[in-house]
């Protein structure tokens, strides 16, 4: 079996590698699906799935083993704390040893993709993921203590000692700016819950020794802004490095799916080579922004020596600016050459069929999910298990958990429900000993990545109000955690002010305890999401496209405090916890600069003070939202979203 695997997935049989190898396993995991993937992926009509970013979250989920030595730049083994209680900052870190992320995502885009592959995996469907591998991933993220603010610094990490990141011997060559890039690839393969299906993921490297420097260097940082050339060579080899990546493969690829619109040149390398009309029942595409930052431009002249006379004769017919003839809008090159575009949720389908109405017709709402066993606390597994005969066997089907409602008047349910929310609040309150968090007081929970439009700096734009509901009703404890791109000047603004807020709250922390954790990532992302007892979700409408912080949270019963935006207008009325805030009149899109601070920040605080006093008076009605929010959940799943992808789109085109 490890002969066949070699031999069908390519990979480099360095001794080093072939040491986690054998007939039976792939670094600790079964080799047979392997090579039922790879023969699909050859031999019948599949799908490539493109994206800039792949969060797949492999210190909470499926992780590899290895008998090799790991990198101890591979491991992470703490994190700081900003927080109200400067002294517990100074003497105390949160003492972690894991396994660093696979470094290849900044936030909620990639590790939708991951879950996306996730749950095509667990549905047993012929795709391979499509990425790049970026040797110093987004940024690590450290705080600046003395004066508050954020210091990026550049993640250091070895792809040679990841556990099940293998490198292949195909090189594939691209032309930049008249010069030959090549570009070496690597796998990582994911895996089903079950472990009985594989989605390999394609990851592609400049960093090759026959590269001059200044190639290297273009799969070195995610989303480096620095100047306009490096953003094109990025997206072109996403887009048509990746065409040439499965090509190389032998993989036969039916349907080209854009997850972004990074990969936009994925269309203009395989119209080099067939008629472009002809190709656009080939490709699909994904919009996850309304934000006009999140649309990438490009001035023509500068796109034409990057891509040359013949890509860019394609991108002038099919992918100029609506109101700028001579800019290039990758967006309007993905819906123009797309036979399906779809919207992240319903809303936002609205929003992008107002923004883009001459592709109206086409333009459909498939609304995101997440991997409900990634998101899953194990207190959570083990009660869903406990009631299984209740729900269904939700393991094969996680949108059986909508069954959760027939437990709704069951005494012995409601409480087991509480003590599993109980325990993942314990964790964190041993996590976070030093900062005197305890697991029976009030928490709240932010985290995300932070821009202007999320407002991260909402809950504090008045902390005498927080300071007065702690003293009136309960005391509070607050986690937030995020990053600001480090070229995002306005979101680094409020990330300063968070931090100033925080520093003006250290008199105060018998009432109120805030900690801003450094370096979120997806091990953050799950622990905190299952923990607190309120998850904040305070987006200016209709700027979230759709948002999946929250989906985690539901699905282990935490309520929601959240603005109307994005899928959280599709479960508002659904008893998930408290809806606030500005709603932009039916029709019209807004300003995202006018960001409505306080008029928003002032209901905020009410809606939080009644959710508090809720909490504090032990009512029944506290685990009533909790079994609503897993009941929505069923529906908030990739396994879902990835259901309608294949039947409204991959199996039509």
């Amino acid at each position: 079996m490890r002969d066949k695997f070699i031999k069908l997935s390519q990979i480099d049989t360095s001794e080093k590698y072939l040491k986690d190898i054998n007939d039976k396993e792939f670094f600790g995991f079964p080799i047979e699906p392997i090579v039922k993937a790879e023969e699909r992926l050859q031999n019948t009509p599949s799908i490539a799935y493109f994206s800039m970013e792949f969060g797949l979250a492999p210190s909470v989920y499926h992780t590899y083993k290895t008998v090799n030595p790991i990198s101890p730049l591979n491991v992470i083994s703490n994190h700081e704390v900003f927080s109200n209680m400067k002294d517990m900052d100074y003497y105390h870190s949160l003492p972690f040893n894991k396994i660093l992320d696979l470094p290849i995502y900044s936030g909620g885009l990639g590790v939708l993709a991951g879950d996306s592959l996730k749950s095509a995996a667990d549905l047993d469907l012929s795709l391979a993921g499509i990425g790049i591998l970026w040797h110093k991933g987004y940024f690590k993220q450290k705080f600046w203590f003395r004066a508050g603010g954020q210091v990026p610094e550049e993640i250091s990490w070895d792809p040679d000692t990841y556990p099940g990141l293998v490198p292949l011997k195909n090189v594939v060559t691209i032309n930049l700016s008249g010069q030959p890039l090549k570009l070496k690839l690597w796998k990582y393969y994911v895996f089903s819950n079950d472990l009985k299906n594989v989605v390999p993921l394609i990851l592609l490297d400049a960093n090759l020794e026959s590269n001059p420097e200044y190639f290297k260097e273009l799969t070195g940082q995610l989303y480096r802004s620095s100047n306009a050339w490096i953003k094109i060579a990025q997206r072109m080899i996403l887009g048509m490095g990746g065409v040439n990546a499965y090509n190389s493969l032998k993989y036969s690829i039916k349907i080209n799916h854009l997850n972004e619109g990074h990969a936009a040149f994925a269309f203009v390398e395989k119209a080099k080579h067939m008629a472009p009309d002809s190709l656009k029942t080939s490709f699909a595409y994904t919009c996850h922004t309304p934000v006009e930052a999140g649309h990438d431009r490009f001035d023509l002249k500068e796109l034409s020596m990057a891509l040359g006379s013949d890509g860019i004769e394609i991108v002038k017919k099919y992918g100029r600016d609506s109101k700028n003839i001579n800019i290039a809008n990758l967006t309007q090159l993905a819906m123009s050459t797309s036979a399906h575009i779809n919207a992240v949720a319903q809303k936002h389908g609205e929003v992008t069929r107002l923004q883009f109405p001459e592709f109206k017709d086409k333009i459909q709402s498939i609304t995101n999910g997440i991997h409900t066993f990634t998101w899953l606390s194990h207190s959570f597994k083990e009660l869903f298990n406990k009631y299984n005969d209740d729900i269904g066997d939700w393991q094969a089907d996680p949108t059986l958990l909508k069954n959760i409602v027939k437990l709704r008047n069951n005494e012995e349910f409601r409480r087991d429900l509480w003590s599993a929310h109980q325990v993942n609040k314990q964790r964190l309150a041993k996590i976070l000993e030093f900062w005197y968090f305890d697991a029976n007081t009030f928490t709240l929970g932010w985290a995300r990545r932070i821009a202007p439009y999320k407002r991260p700096s909402l809950l504090l734009q008045d902390p005498n109000r927080l300071i007065d509901i702690a003293r009136r009703v309960g005391q509070l404890q607050i986690v937030i955690a995020g990053k600001a791109h480090p070229a995002d000047v306005p979101a680094s603004i409020h990330m300063d002010e968070m931090l100033e807020k925080i520093t003006l709250l250290n008199g105060e922390r018998k009432l109120i305890r805030i900690c801003f954790l450094e370096n979120y990532d997806t091990f953050f992302g799950k622990l905190l999401t299952n923990s607190v007892d309120v998850w904040l979700n305070n987006p200016l409408p209709p700027f979230e496209a759709s948002g999946t912080s929250g989906m985690k949270a539901i699905l282990n019963g935490v309520p929601q405090l959240s603005t109307l935006d994005g899928w959280v207008v599709e479960a508002a009325d659904k008893g998930i916890g408290k809806i606030f805030g500005y709603v932009p009149p039916s029709g019209e899109i807004g300003c995202e600069k006018d960001l409505k601070l306080n008029e928003d920040s002032k209901e905020l605080y009410k809606n939080l003070e009644e959710m508090v006093s809720t909490y504090y008076a032990k009512d029944h009605s506290w685990v009533d939202m909790m079994i609503n929010c897993i009941e929505q959940s069923a529906f908030f799943s990739t396994h879902r979203m990835i259901r309608e992808y294949n039947e409204k789109i991959w199996q039509s085109t």
